[in-house]
């Protein structure tokens, strides 16, 4: 039995297009496949289901303690940088006994642009 139960939860803007989830769900199911002690989530900040504050309420119910929120945006644009703080003060308020952590976005890493930089390479052929 683990000392704590931790989950990591991927946080992406949303769409009205079923179609766009598609390879977010498969960055989850690659990453969850790394993870098997891990619950790994998909959240979405709007038009899809669900949204981060039911997806960890939802974690905490399963008795998860420490969960980590990784943007799978490109930028730290406007929802990034005002939006998602109020919605992780709400979740803290909400879960008094959660440790959440939320890391930078994903297009921020270093690695990250990287890997897209030799894509957009391999592109031109």
């Amino acid at each position: 039995m683990h000392s704590t139960t931790r989950a990591l939860v991927l946080f992406a803007h949303g769409a009205r297009a079923a179609s766009w989830a598609a390879p977010f769900e498969r960055l989850r199911e690659q990453t969850a496949a790394r993870l098997p002690d891990v619950r790994v989530r998909l959240a979405f900040l709007e038009l899809m289901e669900p949204r981060l504050p039911q997806a960890v309420a939802a974690l905490v119910e399963e008795g998860v303690e420490d969960i980590t929120v990784v943007p799978v945006f490109l930028g730290q644009g406007g929802h990034l940088l005002r939006d998602l703080p109020l919605l992780a003060d709400g979740i803290r308020a909400a879960h008094p006994g959660l440790r959440l952590q939320v890391a930078g976005a994903i297009g921020e890493d270093p690695g990250v642009q990287a890997a897209m930089s030799d894509y957009c390479v391999r592109a031109l052929g």
